[in-house]
């Protein structure tokens, strides 16, 4: 598949993670792995995908490290794709991007929720700052900034990023912290 990341954003985390996982089916794929299928048939079966979609996907897993393959019949050798310690570093990602889908919903319409394995009661994840705790959902609390490796481009992108102030002030029009 041809790369859709621009020359200028090959430096940028999400430009690149994006390249990696953000195809529809490489998502998905990824989810039924999180709940523990690891054969072929069983993707394909659960996801109504075909096997030349689903092999093209698996191999992209495979390479970009987030799958390995292991046998698991010698007679005819069969094989299962696992979660490598890189693909289950994503399960976070997954929970969050189905929880942000979940809150477009009323609680009677969701068809999956995340819920704590010894007490089955629902779960809300949050993102969260590992040194403080604190909610990352708050867009004028924390801005992307260059960082130590950044390109001269990157560094200008983010020279004058500023956390917006906490309220605008009245007759004013805030900047969005991500706006450039």
């Amino acid at each position: 598949m041809a790369s859709r990341i621009r020359l200028e954003d090959r430096e940028c985390p999400l430009s690149t993670t994006v390249e990696h996982v953000g195809e529809w089916w490489t998502l998905l794929i990824l989810h039924d792995a999180f709940d523990g299928y690891t054969r072929f048939d069983q993707f394909q079966e659960n996801l109504g995908i075909s096997s030349s979609m689903l092999t093209t996907r698996l191999k992209t897993l495979l390479a970009d490290g987030l799958l390995e393959r292991r046998p698991y019949q010698t007679n005819p050798v069969r094989h299962e794709y696992v979660l490598t310690d890189l693909g289950r570093s994503l399960r976070p990602v997954i929970v969050a991007l189905a929880a942000w889908g979940n809150s477009r919903l009323e609680p009677h319409e969701r068809s999956m929720i995340l819920v704590d394995a010894e007490s089955g009661e629902e779960v809300q994840p949050v993102v969260v700052d590992a040194g403080t705790g604190r909610r990352l959902d708050d867009s004028r609390a924390y801005v992307f900034a260059a960082g130590p490796a950044a390109s001269n481009a990157m560094r200008s992108r983010y020279a004058d990023q500023r956390p917006a102030p906490a309220a605008p002030t009245a007759g004013t029009t805030p900047r969005h912290p991500l706006e450039h």
